[in-house]
């Protein structure tokens, strides 16, 4: 192909300027340059792009057919060169989260709130972790930041430490294990465990409370939502075992009571794992800012 963007911004520049001499100097070239390169234009394509010996300069057909590619085209460049640039800045981008847990919604909205009125123009999505594996996906490109909170040692990957958490097992203010200071394992073997619907290995209460324990609780339900949940312990239909953040608002307003899952109780750390080239893009350092930030009341 001949036809170069330098060619339709010397055409753009000739006809607005209506004369050789201030078109050649709009486009940084010298006259001789700018005719030459003109000339090239019109043997490439045996048709003359200008009206010979009139003042102002008038294009001809060919020329008018530039033209208008010109006023089409260079203002898409212009725009993308814009975006390309501030994307070099890390001023705008794309942030498509994946989360490996259901309650990290609780959390998580309000600071995409926050997120979104201070990078309106970054791009959000959220998909949730537990019909994919979303840490292959970071590492591909199809998302750009995975809510975890089980690290791995990878070279491509940065696991960024939010905040700490508890969780702790929430019942009905008249259950029994609502009298006991903290829960051991062998307090769920009678009762009907209210969870997400997450395979086992994802979630605590089983693999560091339960399972080492060799303790199997009576039942087990599901629910997506976390306030179904919350009804279905209030309702004495099961207990449930949930991080410290889901309770908070819940226990204030009183009908559920929680208790830590033994004396020292169950802590574990929420990460934001990222593609390790991009860890120190701005808005994704924002982004995992006001999620530390958090400001939740005690229970």
């Amino acid at each position: 192909m001949f036809l170069e963007i330098r060619h339709l911004r010397s055409l753009l520049a000739i006809d607005e300027a209506t004369n050789l001499a201030r078109a050649a100097e709009q486009v940084h070239l010298t006259q001789s340059a700018l005719s030459h390169q003109i000339k090239a234009l019109e043997a490439y394509y045996g048709a003359p792009l200008f009206l010979r010996n009139t003042k102002p300069l008038r294009l001809t057909l060919a020329g008018q057919k530039l033209l208008e590619l010109a006023r089409r085209v260079l203002p898409e460049i212009a725009g993308v060169e814009k975006e390309l640039l501030r994307l070099a800045k890390g001023e705008t981008g794309r942030l498509h989260i994946a989360i490996e847990c259901h309650a990290c919604f609780e959390w998580l909205m309000p600071v995409l709130d926050a997120f979104r009125r201070r990078w309106p123009e970054v791009e959000v999505d959220i998909r949730v972790g537990v019909s994919f594996d979303p840490i292959p996906a970071l590492q591909k490109g199809d998302i750009d930041l995975v809510i975890s909170s089980d690290p791995l040692e990878l070279n491509d990957v940065v696991f960024e430490p939010l905040f700490e958490y508890e969780a702790r097992l929430v019942t009905a203010r008249a259950h029994p294990l609502a009298e006991k200071s903290y829960i051991e394992p062998g307090d769920l073997a009678g009762e009907i465990l209210i969870t997400y619907p997450v395979q086992r290995q994802r979630l605590d209460v089983f693999t560091r409370f339960l399972q080492p324990a060799g303790v199997e609780p009576l039942a087990v339900r599901q629910s997506e939502l976390t306030a179904v949940i919350l009804l279905l312990v209030a309702s004495q239909r099961g207990v449930a075992v949930l991080p410290d953040w889901v309770l908070n608002e819940t226990i204030q307003k009183g009908g559920l009571a929680t208790r830590p899952l033994t004396a020292q109780g169950m802590k574990g750390l929420l990460y934001a794992a990222l593609r390790r080239p991009e860890h120190d893009v701005l808005y994704l350092r924002e982004f995992i800012e006001l999620a530390r930030d958090r400001d939740l009341p005690e229970i």
